[in-house]
């Protein structure tokens, strides 16, 4: 009975300790993602650093250009209606200032459209056109960056990907034959969170970049829909 008893005791011990590897086996691989970007080298760090300066910057461009967006997306209801009895009454000037005080990319528009009343109908239709111009260049001021980054941080992720492997081959071969190769893993995942850095940043800022596309088309066909009625009204008859 005894021997029964030491033999289960034994067991349970062997048991015990075989847990005990199993969890510091399984503590020892957990790895967070502060630890590899702590461990990727001066070249992946500096590559990770990039990558944050960049998804910081388009952070910022993406919420200022919304800012801006729906800034100018506010346009009253009544506006047309009230620059439409203006017009047929006669009473530019009431008209023009109604429209400077509106602050809006239609509104800027209505108002040099309004400037030009008198001069044939193509040097109004001219003048509307080259303010919408520069209305549509304000709006997508600095959104080209976005495109910028969703195109080059990946690739830049990859390079650092790729100098990872580079360094991690050459410490192989620097070991004169003796190959480790948990060092040589841990050089691998090691090299490929500059890609997964990069993947991130640019996911982020292609999506930036693709709402704000929408919304700028949004306002840009509100623009035109607006100077088509106020062309309307100028060709209605007295």
């Amino acid at each position: 009975m005894s021997f029964i008893l030491l033999q289960t005791s034994q067991v349970a011990d062997t048991l015990a300790r075989t847990t005990e590897e199993i969890g510091e086996v399984s503590q020892e691989k957990t790895l967070s993602v502060i630890d590899l970007v702590l461990s990727s080298g001066t070249a992946g760090l500096t590559i990770i650093i990039i990558l944050f300066v960049m998804l910081f910057v388009a952070l910022f461009i993406y919420f200022e250009r919304l800012s801006a967006i729906k800034s100018a997306s506010k346009i009253d209801p009544n506006f047309m209606n009230q620059i439409r009895q203006y017009i047929k009454s006669g009473d530019l000037k009431s008209a023009r200032v109604l429209a400077q005080q509106s602050h809006t990319p239609v509104s800027r528009l209505i108002e040099k459209g309004i400037s030009r009343i008198g001069k044939p109908l193509d040097d109004i239709v001219k003048a509307i056109e080259n303010a919408g111009k520069l209305e549509v260049y304000q709006l997508e001021k600095n959104v080209s960056i976005l495109a910028m980054i969703a195109g080059a941080a990946p690739m830049l992720g990859f390079l650092g990907t790729v100098v990872g492997m580079i360094l991690a081959f050459h410490n192989m071969a620097s070991a004169g034959g003796k190959i480790e190769v948990q060092a040589l893993a841990q050089g691998i995942y090691t090299a490929m969170t500059t890609t997964v850095a990069g993947l991130i940043v640019g996911i982020v800022a292609y999506v930036f970049y693709n709402h704000l596309v929408v919304k700028t088309d949004k306002i840009v066909h509100n623009m035109e829909a607006h100077v088509v009625e106020f062309l309307d009204v100028l060709n209605e008859p007295a």
